[in-house]
């Protein structure tokens, strides 16, 4: 599979502070990629690296095959990125401030620049605000703005840095959606956020760093695959305790009193129930337990800190 994003061994150093420790990050073409950690994890200064905004310490970077910084011209004609609060010029509209930006660099044809602009606009839920000047937008507004600079030329790879930031819950679920349909449509995102839900919520890959290290790095699915443990609700705890106890390939972790938390080894979920119900016990609900993408996250955490679980 095709690597649009590779580094080993980025490291950042500012000055005594080691922001960045040994990065290996390996972004395949066509995902979704959430790169998750608390404040002052690294996130942003590894953002500021991939594009060239500063020089790494040491380490390798690769954007779409092409080695960063040195080949940074050619590499970032094909990248859209939104890097912490996006800056405009404020007495300009916005569709000024893209049109300068655009005018900025190579890539940005002018026949098409008009075209281009009102599909940008119309695509972050600005095309009727376009003519305003910046310095009467929103800060949500700003931030739409920043991520329609992004989507001005197309680009194969996108790499957004916290880009619901300011945004109100509706605009927040219209960037999901707008981040899964270029997905869909054949491009790379890499999402650099410290928000859980929307991580889990459209994300295909992940990688979570703690301290500037990198603690996982694996598919969403594979961080909240089942636990092996199974909830039965019922209100015959004690009847479902007492029959649970007798039965091999099970263990009860905790009894409640609206019903029981079991670990399976060996039995499967629907023999259980088979057996409950045979001998009596109303069953509610029987349901795997998986993890939240908040409870990975706060294990790999809390272990890359060396805390007691």
């Amino acid at each position: 599979m095709t690597a649009a994003i590779v580094t080993e061994g980025l490291t950042k150093r500012y000055g005594r502070v080691l922001a960045v420790d040994g990065l290996d990050l390996e972004v395949h073409e066509g995902d979704l990629f959430g790169f998750l950690g608390p404040n002052g994890s690294g996130k942003t200064s590894t953002v500021r690296m991939l594009l060239g905004l500063v020089f790494a310490t040491s380490g390798r970077i690769e954007l779409l095959g092409r080695p960063m910084p040195a080949a940074a011209r050619a590499a970032l004609a094909s990248v859209g990125a939104l890097v912490e609060g996006p800056a405009f010029y404020p007495h300009l509209s916005g569709r000024a401030n893209l049109a300068a930006m655009d005018q900025a660099g190579p890539g940005g044809p002018r026949r098409d620049r008009r075209r281009r602009i009102d599909e940008a606009l119309e695509r972050v839920g600005l095309a009727d605000v376009g003519r305003r000047p910046v310095k009467a937008y929103s800060s949500g507004m700003r931030q739409r703005l920043g991520l329609a600079a992004a989507l001005l030329r197309s680009p194969r790879l996108l790499v957004l840095d916290e880009p619901t930031n300011g945004l109100d819950p509706q605009g927040t679920r219209e960037v999901r959606d707008l981040l899964a349909e270029l997905v869909r449509g054949g491009s790379t995102v890499f999402l650099s956020s410290h928000l859980l839900a929307e991580v889990e919520m459209i994300c295909s890959r992940t990688a979570i760093v703690h301290q500037g290290r990198l603690v996982a790095q694996a598919r969403v699915a594979e961080l909240l695959a089942p636990t092996g443990r199974v909830l039965v609700a019922t209100p015959d705890t004690g009847s479902a305790a007492e029959l649970a106890a007798t039965m091999p390939g099970l263990r009860i972790d905790e009894r409640r009193d609206d019903g029981l938390l079991v670990h399976l080894d060996g039995l499967q979920p629907e023999a259980l129930n088979q057996r409950l119900v045979e001998g009596g016990v109303r069953v509610r609900e029987l349901v795997a337990e998986r993890p939240t993408l908040e409870d990975v996250f706060l294990r790999l955490t809390r272990e890359a800190r060396g805390a007691p679980g």
